[in-house]
């Protein structure tokens, strides 16, 4: 009995880890994970480690994990348990690891893969042809491929991702695709034409070359081959020319997207008669022209998304065409902005009011007339951007009674006529609001307090209007998500808080308001501040030394206020600071000596108390792009150093104290736009090397402050657009951070003191040496500067004539060479200068006949050449008389009549002045006798040594 229950015990036993082997086997699948495909993934784990790559470390181990099938990023067939798909996307981006180039081989153990992902992983190529028979889908995004990998070993692929590389060969090679459905090359180096086998592709349904440099149109003719193409994005490729009339083939298209190209004439109304099955179109940034009716969309009932941002005001769009019936369609998405939208009625699209789907709705910049539209939000209740601004809306802003909008994420209404108050309730009727622009109008009254209930507002933009009152507590305690508040140009008093909780605030523009006091400690809360604008205000006291605490600040404005003092020290902590504007303030002293900014492009230290030399610690801030130091008391000459400064594109030193001569180092400044001397005690002659200066203008972006606008993609919450390309996804554009700060510099010209910024700035230029004691003639080489627009040389000792290549300024605009001592003659051929507007020689000693009333010297009046009497001709009332005239040619005896004229003068005055000394002197012996008996004793001591 017991050898029998042993052997029963043990037959349990055996029957027992038989059942816990097989449940292993079943739910490990250690039968489905081959040792050859395991042994494969760990070779492909070495491989893409190497040389010292951590990826991929829970590959291996014991039983547990020793079935590939359940280790991440590895997919197994449920019947077959053999891998099929492989996710081996961005396992290279820790680590720094180097370019890869992987050996294709490794994955010949994969005879059932279907699905390979090695997007983001620098891959660079491979070695050997990609033999894999199954193969449905090859992703390789993002990685370094400079040409399409050899494809003809993959005779089952049936979707290719090759976006974000840096492809620049069209050649596609292998006969075996010709079952491809998807092709996706946006965003690589492509040029020219499109690769011709990609008309060949027959199965293909969605294409996308967008983001290339495609630019021949007629190769983009080949794609209207592809009758079963369902997605085309060509967009972003400059493409320049008439859209082809065959796209009307594309009889398949559901997506079209054409944006971003240069295609010019009319929209053909063929195109959309044949595309029935249009779901998106994108037309936006092109340089159509002509009209296009928008009515001709009505019968696509399919249709989402319409773009089209026009650019210019050349396409005359028309969506109220009399004639057309309500639209079949439900648009999700309407951008239509930047057209001449209605002709002369310029009203809303009408078509709006029967739209209840509505996601995205922007119709800036086409100048609609009328109220504001809040009837979309109430028909639209997933609305989640509302852009109208750029247009000429009036009246106030009026929500219906307790309306509340809870998808709402976007509204920009700025620039508009739009009056009255904020509603003191829009914190309540818009409560996940994340940007909201009403900058540019005409509102008044209070801050709202309600703006404090948005909890997750990122963006507001109350600038240029009218806004008076405190800031209310309760905006800087709620609005915890905050990044960017611009309430600049209204008129904001008090002070900011003192208690504020925006620790995500980056940008704070509270510029020309009417704020006071010292400024505030509560913006120590905000430690990720970047962008700081309290200029134009009252502010006093003392600049903060806290402002160093900011770690990220990249600019600074404090201009325009009552602060005094001294630079703060803490200044010197600000290492990423690009901008520093402190001018029109009353510090004092000087720049402290550990101001050493690397990253520093822009200072403005203008009309203050600063005195001394010119700092020497500014020689150690090489990025210098503007340094603009005028209107204080810095006396000594311009150190050497100024030449090293070889970025320096505007350098101003009016109204200073400096003396000595003008340093041939200021030759070496290849790069400047602006020099404004004006206003000191330089001496000596004008060096004649600032012919070296060419004054051109320059392409980099100096006159935009350091910090740009930030774009944040939010993506809609109800809507999404299904696609198989890389199509540009439907999101909303929130928009953080001033729109293009626009650097400003102020420099005189025309006779007047101007202020220059933006765009204007990137062309003025200039050079003003006025006011000073410069000796010497002009040098003729100023006369090279061919693209100097203003020269100002006025209030010198300069003498000499003004040089005849003066006539090669062809950029000037504003010459001013008033109260000198030049002579001689204007130069005639000064009337071939077209762009002249402004000229004076003004109290000078100039000669002869003036210019001739031509081209811009017919628009100059007698102030131009008044306190010079030598001079002649009109718009003086003086005519070229030979009295007045200076003779171009003299006459040949010219010389000799002029000498036999002065010797008979000099005759003349000699014996006329000896005649009356003699009798002066007769007459003064005459009349005093002590003089008369001296002389004859002088006379009769000597007779004896006259006659020896």
């Amino acid at each position: 009995m017991g050898a029998v229950t042993w052997g029963l015990y043990n037959a349990i036993i055996l029957y027992a880890s038989f059942l816990c082997l097989l449940l292993v086997v079943g739910y490990y699948g250690c039968l489905g994970c081959l040792e050859d495909e395991r042994v494969g993934l760990l070779n492909l784990k070495t491989s893409v480690n190497h040389p010292n790559g951590t990826a991929l470390s829970y590959w291996g181990g014991d039983i547990i994990v020793a079935n590939c099938c359940r280790w991440e990023r590895v997919t197994c067939d449920n019947k077959t348990n053999r891998v099929i798909q492989l996710d081996l996307s961005n396992i290279r981006s820790d680590g720094g690891l180097r370019e890869w180039y992987m050996n294709a081989s490794l994955l010949l153990p994969f005879h059932q893969l279907q699905i390979l992902d090695l997007s983001g992983n620098e891959l660079t190529g491979f070695q050997g042809l990609l033999r894999l028979k199954k193969l449905h889908v090859l992703a390789v995004r993002e990685n370094g491929l400079t040409t399409i990998p050899v494809l003809s070993a993959l005779p089952s692929l049936k979707v290719l991702y090759l976006q974000w590389n840096r492809i620049n060969s069209s050649l596609l090679r292998g006969r075996y695709l010709s079952k491809l459905e998807v092709l996706d090359l946006s965003s690589n180096s492509l040029m020219g034409t499109v690769p011709s086998i990609i008309g060949t592709l027959n199965r293909l349904k969605s294409l996308s070359l967008r983001n290339n440099n495609l630019n021949d149109s007629l190769s983009i003719e080949g794609l209207c081959k592809l009758s079963d193409l369902e997605e085309l994005d060509i967009s972003g490729n400059g493409i320049d020319g008439n859209l082809p009339l065959c796209f009307n083939n594309l009889t398949s298209v559901r997506t079209l997207v054409l944006s971003r190209n240069n295609f010019k004439g009319t929209i053909p109304s063929s195109l959309f008669s044949s595309l029935k099955l249009l779901q998106y179109i994108s037309l936006s940034h092109n340089s159509f022209e002509g009209s296009f009716d928008f009515t001709l969309l009505f019968n696509h009932s399919k249709l989402e998304v319409f773009e089209l941002v026009c650019d210019n005001k050349n396409l005359k769009v028309e969506t109220e065409n009399s004639t057309s019936q309500h639209p079949l369609f439900q648009l999700r998405v309407f951008r239509l902005s930047e057209c001449v939208l209605n002709g002369e009625s310029r009203v809303i699209p009408s078509f709006l009011s029967n739209q209840y789907e509505l996601r995205i709705v922007d119709l800036s910049n086409n100048g609609i007339i009328g109220d504001i539209p809040t009837w979309l939000l109430v028909n639209n209740s997933k609305l989640e951007s509302f852009s109208l601004s750029g247009n000429q809306l009036r009246g106030p802003l009026a929500f219906e009674l307790n309306a509340k909008y809870v998808y709402m994420k976007h509204v920009d209404i700025s620039s508009n006529l739009i009056q009255g108050e904020i509603p003191p309730d829009i914190g309540s009727i818009l409560p996940n609001l994340e940007a909201l622009n009403m900058s540019r109008n005409a509102l008044h009254g209070n801050f709202p307090t309600s703006i404090g209930d948005m909890k997750i507002l990122f963006l507001l933009d109350l600038s240029n209007n009218n806004l008076s009152g405190l800031l209310p507590q309760h905006l800087l305690r709620g609005c915890i998500s905050l990044n960017s508040l611009i309430l600049s140009n209204n008129n904001f008093a008090g002070n900011f808080p003192a208690e504020s909780n925006l620790t995500s605030l980056s940008y704070l523009f509270l510029d020309n308001n009417s704020f006071s006091g010292e400024i505030s400690r509560g913006l120590l809360k905000s430690s990720a501040l970047e962008m700081l604008d309290l200029g134009k205000n009252s502010f006093s006291g003392q600049i903060p030394d806290w402002i160093g605490n900011f770690p990220r600040l990249i600019s600074v404005v404090l201009s325009k206020n009552h602060l005094e003092g001294v630079i703060p020290t803490g200044f010197c902590k600000l290492g990423e600071l690009q901008l520093l504007d402190l001018s029109s303030n009353r510090v004092g002293m000087s720049i402290p000596p550990c101001f050493i900014l690397s990253k520093m492009m822009f200072l403005h230290l203008q009309s203050n108390e600063l005195t001394g030399d010119i700092p020497n610690i500014l020689s150690r801030l090489p990025s210098f792009f503007i340094l603009d130091l005028k209107d204080n008391k810095f006396w000594g000459t311009i150190p050497p150093w100024i030449g090293s400064l070889t970025s320096l594109r505007v350098l101003l030193l009016r109204g200073n104290e400096l003396h000595g001569s003008i340093p041939f180092d200021l030759c070496r400044l290849r790069s400047i736009r602006m020099m404004d001397l004006s206003h000191n005690n330089f001496s000596g002659s004008i060096p004649a090397c600032l012919n070296n200066l060419s004054f051109e203008a320059q392409n980099r972006m100096f006159l935009t402050t350091a910090g740009s606008l930030v774009g944040v993609d939010s993506p809609l919450a109800t809507y999404s657009y299904e696609s198989q390309i890389s199509v540009e996804t439907v999101f909303i554009d929130l928009l953080s951070g001033p729109s293009n700060e626009a650097e400003k510099v102020d420099f005189t010209t025309k006779w007047r003191f101007e202020s220059y910024e933006g765009k204007v700035l990137s062309i003025m230029s200039g050079m003003d040496l006025s006011w000073n004691n410069l000796t010497g003639s002009i040098p003729p080489e100023l006369g090279d500067l061919s693209e100097i627009h203003s020269i100002n040389l006025s209030g010198n000792h300069l003498t000499g004539s003004i040089p005849e290549t003066f006539s090669n300024l062809k950029a000037i605009e504003s010459l001013d060479l008033s109260h000198n001592m030049l002579i001689g003659q204007i130069p005639p051929r000064m009337i071939e200068l077209y762009n002249l507007g402004t000229f004076t020689v003004a109290y000078n000693d100039l000669s002869g006949k003036l210019p001739e009333r031509k081209a811009q010297f017919a628009t100059f009046e007698e102030s131009s050449y008044e306190g010079n009497p030598l001079l002649c001709g009109l718009p003086l009332n003086r005519s070229c008389s030979p009295a007045t005239a200076a003779p171009k040619t003299p006459p040949a005896n010219s010389d000799n009549e002029e000498k036999e004229s002065w010797e008979v003068s000099f005759l003349w005055s000699f014996g006329g002045s000896f005649g009356v000394a003699f009798l002066g002197i007769v007459a003064f012996l005459y009349f005093n006798s002590y003089y008369r008996e001296l002389l004859f004793y002088f006379i009769a001591k000597n007779l004896t040594f006259l006659r020896l």
